[in-house]
């Protein structure tokens, strides 16, 4: 007969140490869980997409703008040179048209030389005085010939020129519709991401919700410094911009893109800035760091100097971010500065 044992229990000790080993697991795993990074949510995913997004298309409208304000110098170029070969044109005509005379009346005589006429003639007493009017009209054959060539030089290097001029508008107006291309794409593509957020994540990741490096700053206008000169009248007039719409490519006077934002602010102050932030890194005096800005100064962005915004005073600069925002008020040191520059 088969004989049934009571399962050994385990000791105490060994129960001790068992719970003393669970108890140190769940410990570790609530240390390990405390110090890993949180998962992204979707919203925050999709924001930081939205805003790399957003950098690359501020690049494609800065490339965009560069090659627009190209083709419109070469366009006028062009047009400049077309009316000069017109124009040269026209003068070989007429000078052609007086040598061709002189052919027809050299035929018309019988080729006989001048002086020999002149010997002939029934009135021997004005001899010397025709003679040296036709030495004088010989004179001003050469001359002819020599300005008709001189001109048919002239047009063949205007029509090179031209030439030259209307290839480069051409490479330029396709690199133009690249850059403009690669805007649109970008735009579709963060669309197209916000389009997956419910509206209240949409609003919020468009409004930047407090989170996002060129947020908003509130701005106690009695506590700026004031600008005096050109430089005070394109900050006041930046700073009444607030609000408005940026548009890629728009230089105002109601929606602005970075660089258009400086354009216009400064051009209500009769200065001339170029278009883009890549060129306007470039104008005037290289300002040697932030603590030494001024109201007015121009502060480029990026390594590729693709953003610009200017200071306004108080570690402040008021810029036009990007698609879906307006020209607002940012922290001048919220993006790695490339540059500032003294207009």
């Amino acid at each position: 007969m088969a004989s049934h044992r009571r399962p050994k229990q385990p000791s105490r000790t060994r129960v001790t140490v068992l719970t003393a080993a669970a108890a140190t697991a769940v410990a570790l795993s609530a240390q390990v869980s405390a110090h890993a990074a949180p998962t992204p949510s979707k919203k925050e995913d999709v924001k930081a997409q939205v805003d790399k997004l957003n950098e690359e298309q501020e690049q494609a409208a800065e490339r965009y703008n560069g090659a627009k304000e190209r083709a419109d110098q070469l366009r006028k170029q062009g047009g400049e040179l077309q009316d000069q070969v017109a124009r040269g044109q026209e003068q070989m005509t007429q000078l052609q048209a007086g040598l061709a005379a002189v052919a027809g009346e050299q035929y018309r005589t019988g080729g006989i030389d001048p002086t020999v006429q002149l010997m002939l003639t029934a009135d021997p007493s004005g001899y010397l005085e025709q003679a040296a009017s036709v030495e004088q009209a010989t004179n001003s054959q050469t001359d002819a010939l020599k300005g008709l060539q001189d001109q048919a030089r002239r047009l063949d290097q205007q029509k090179a020129e031209a030439a030259a001029v209307l290839a480069s508008l051409d490479e330029t107006t396709k690199d133009l519709n690249q850059a403009k291309a690669d805007v649109n794409k970008k735009l579709k593509e963060a669309q197209a991401l916000l389009n997956t957020l419910s509206a209240a994540d949409r609003a919020s990741v468009l409004q930047g919700d407090g989170r996002a490096s060129r947020d908003s700053v509130r701005v106690d206008m009695g506590a700026l410094p004031q600008a005096s000169g050109y430089a005070g009248v394109a900050v006041a007039k930046a700073m009444g911009k607030q609000g408005s719409p940026y548009v890629w490519g728009a230089t105002g006077p109601n929606t602005f893109d970075c660089s258009g934002l400086m354009v216009w602010a400064y051009g209500q102050a009769g200065v001339s800035l170029p278009r883009t932030s890549q060129s306007q890194g470039n104008v005037g005096v290289r300002v040697p760091s932030l603590a030494e800005a001024q109201p007015g100064d121009l502060v480029v962005y990026g390594s590729d100097r693709h953003h610009v915004g200017m200071y306004i005073g108080n570690g402040l600069v008021v810029h036009a971010p990007h698609t879906g925002d307006v020209v607002k008020v940012m922290k001048a040191d919220a993006m790695p500065i490339n540059t500032i520059r003294r207009v």
